[in-house]
């Protein structure tokens, strides 16, 4: 591995994300960053897996 770029001005967050599963609602502690203003997960809600940092899948949130 190497590291490319260190990348400023991101916070690390633990939220408590709620994800629908077909008819179910589930929850669970996922890791996130703000970055921008966007909270994007770094991990999935269902099943903790680890997902690339992408800009696409920033979730809007009315807290702060």
């Amino acid at each position: 591995m190497k590291i490319l770029e260190i990348i400023e001005n991101v916070e690390l967050l633990l939220v408590n994300l709620e994800v629908n599963l077909g008819s179910q609602k589930r929850s669970s502690p996922t890791l996130c960053v703000r970055y921008k203003g966007k909270i994007i997960p770094l991990n999935t809600a269902h099943d903790g897996r680890p997902i690339l940092m992408n800009e696409d899948n920033a979730i809007e949130s009315d807290q702060n």
